[in-house]
């Protein structure tokens, strides 16, 4: 939200770019297509329940079809999404939405995923890097795919996340993959803040596509409000999702 007509100092906070500009952005066919493994075992890291499935979703949907073996690992349980709520508290926000993963999972055609919980408190990612990296180090042993949230995502959690998943992927040699989930809110198209000539994208066909719908939808904690309150609000409204219902997901690698 503004203040007093002033843009907040977090981008995240800020009013985000419409999705009807993402759409029409031309640079989309200057993405080249990210071919994805087909055999062995892919660990899909998330800071928090949800993003791996806002990101990721769809190619997670294509992997498991594949027959790849999934591993997620969820980094926190995101019981701070809404820390001002007096209608849930963390504990058992963090247990509704690990239950929601769960369910996401399956709707994506993978209910046998490997799911991992690290318990890093939420929002306090970057101050336990070392631990999550020596614990993703172990975990991506034998792996052939990483896929982790983007390092310049503007998010202190998916960036601490993501660089964790980075170096521990560099030190076992597993290719690592950085999807981005808040990038589409306060990016525009052809932003110089973004490394598009890192990117690459992954196509979704339409079944996949509603698989992911499916999926997003069983986050019912972060896509509808919790109670009455203020603190209750929606964590990721209808405008927001759109922004991961594309006919492609895009990685940078």
């Amino acid at each position: 939200m503004t203040t007093q007509g002033r843009e907040p100092a977090d981008p995240i906070q800020a009013r985000g770019t419409d999705e009807s500009e993402w759409r029409s952005w031309a640079g989309w066919d200057a993405l080249p297509e990210c071919a994805l493994p087909t055999e062995g075992r892919a660990v899909v890291v998330a800071a928090h329940p949800d993003d791996e499935v806002l990101g990721f979703g769809g190619s997670i949907s294509l992997l498991a079809a594949a027959g790849v073996e999934l591993t997620v690992v969820s980094v926190t349980d995101g019981e701070r999404s809404h820390p001002d709520s007096r209608a849930v508290t963390p504990e058992s926000l963090a247990r509704v939405r690990a239950e929601e993963t769960r369910a996401a999972l399956s709707e994506l055609g993978a209910p046998g995923a490997e799911v991992i919980r690290l318990h890093v408190p939420d929002t306090d990612v970057a101050a336990h890097e070392d631990q999550v990296a020596a614990a993703l180090t172990e975990t991506l042993a034998g792996a052939v795919l990483c896929a982790a949230p983007w390092t310049g995502d503007i998010h202190a959690d998916h960036e601490a996340a993501g660089r964790a998943a980075r170096t521990a992927a560099g030190a076992v040699g597993v290719p690592c993959l950085l999807y981005p989930v808040w990038m589409w809110h306060w990016a525009h198209p052809d932003d110089s803040r973004v490394p598009w000539a890192d990117a690459a994208r992954i196509t979704l066909p339409p079944t996949t596509l509603a698989r992911k719908a499916a999926a997003i939808n069983c986050f019912t904690s972060q896509i509808s409000p919790l109670g009455p309150e203020p603190g209750d609000s929606a964590i990721l409204p209808p405008e927001e999702i759109a922004h991961h219902l594309r006919t492609s997901e895009v990685v940078f690698r």
